[in-house]
């Protein structure tokens, strides 16, 4: 009898302690957060496509026909950095085809720093400025720009951005401007 009590008791004790076990294991716990990011990603690489217009004063720019308009295509491609919020730092190169209704036409080629400030979670600010070269077809000549936009971003991936420069040669020769030409495009950007 002694013996059967013992085993009762054993197996009374083996049982309750493997369900203390089995109750520990749940642990009731508070589901994390989803984190989901405010407003647009403006870090990272982009490329885009714009359309505008140049134009040159009585001046002549880098090749350009004095007192003349030009219709502007051209492509960017560009990467942005955020150091700090709202800060924006950006590299972006650009090339652009002008031409008029008269026989003259040109290619710019541009190397550009972007420096700006987010303003809302899908809106930019930016100055920009850049050194490239022109060529009418005869002659190259090294240029620069100055100038600044605004971009909007209009889902997760697409911005539109409107931009205005003023640009200029390193030329000497004559009554020289700061600025020889204006150009004003807007375009359409792709970020990854």
């Amino acid at each position: 009898m002694f013996v059967r009590s013992l085993a009762i008791g054993v197996s009374a004790a083996a049982l309750m302690v493997g369900g203390a076990q089995a109750a520990d294991l749940i642990i009731p716990t508070t589901p994390e957060p989803i984190y989901a990011p405010a407003g647009f990603d403006w870090e990272g690489l982009y490329v885009g496509a714009r359309l505008g217009g140049q134009f040159t004063g009585a001046n002549a720019y880098a090749g350009s026909t004095a007192s003349t308009t030009y219709g502007v295509i051209g492509a960017a491609v560009g990467v942005n950095f955020i150091p700090m919020d709202p800060v924006l730092l950006g590299v972006e190169v650009t090339g652009d085809y002008n031409w008029n209704n008269t026989a003259t036409s040109t290619s710019e080629f541009f190397a550009n720093l972007r420096a700006g400030a987010i303003v809302t979670d899908n809106a930019l600010i930016y100055a920009l400025g850049g050194v490239g070269f022109q060529n009418n077809g005869t002659a190259t000549e090294s240029v620069y720009q100055l100038g600044g936009g605004v971009e909007f971003a209009v889902n997760n991936v697409v911005t539109v951005r409107g931009e205005i420069v003023g640009q200029g040669d390193f030329s000497s020769v004559g009554a020289d401007s700061f600025f020889e030409s204006t150009k004003a495009t807007v375009g359409v950007f792709y970020h990854f």
